[in-house]
């Protein structure tokens, strides 16, 4: 979806329906709530401890939603309490795995409304008590927001492959480098010499 302009019209699929689909028709081909997947074994780069019996060590945490206005790209929790809040408060515009239609900002508490499993208080109890564990080394807490959007409704952030300018930094504050951070009323944001901004054009990261 959004490719479509990459193969000939003389290409033909099967659709999510079943039906004959190239290009040239007015709508997706594929169901819009669609996933692929594919074995993560197959990863040349994955982790040789990815399956550790013991468990690995969780150094960020990322929570993520479609907000178009008012979130920016990303920021950092100031501890672990205050991650959970920004957690449980998410709000995101709706996609086609919610109950919701259409362009609606919703409350989606840790990007999981459609798939909790048990109570949300229980569950939010669970992640509070996490740092009540003596001797735990908990991750760093970030949110990020892919979609903003400008004025005229274009996306102001690339995304995609660029997005890994915004783990750049994520991981340069795990490592607490210096100078990579500036303190805000909702957290941490990049400084503006922090977030490898090269070869992008038009960025305005105020």
């Amino acid at each position: 979806e959004g490719m479509e302009k990459e193969i000939s019209p003389d290409v033909a699929i099967t659709d999510w329906h079943g039906k004959a689909w190239n290009r040239t028709k007015n709508y997706p081909a594929a169901h819009p709530n669609s996933r692929f997947c594919s074995p993560a074994n197959q990863c040349p780069i994955i982790d040789p401890q990815w399956e550790a019996p013991e468990g690995v060590p969780i150094d960020a945490i990322l929570f993520g939603g479609r907000r178009p206005a008012g979130v920016p790209l990303v920021y950092e929790a100031f501890d672990w309490e205050h991650g959970v809040f920004i957690g449980a408060s998410m709000r995101s515009e709706a996609t086609a795995a919610a109950e919701f239609k259409g362009k609606v900002i919703m409350h989606d508490p840790f990007a999981m409304r459609p798939f909790f499993g048990y109570n949300f208080g229980q569950y939010l109890e669970h992640w509070l008590s996490m740092n009540k564990k003596p001797g735990v080394q908990l991750p760093k807490i970030f949110h990020v927001n892919w979609f903003r959007k400008g004025d005229k409704g274009q996306f102001l952030w690339p995304g995609f492959g660029e997005n890994v300018r915004v783990l750049d930094w994520i991981l340069n504050r795990v490592e607490n480098k210096p100078n990579t951070a500036a303190k805000t009323a909702i957290g941490y944001i990049p400084t503006s010499s922090a977030l490898n901004l090269t070869g992008l054009d038009n960025i305005d990261l105020k």
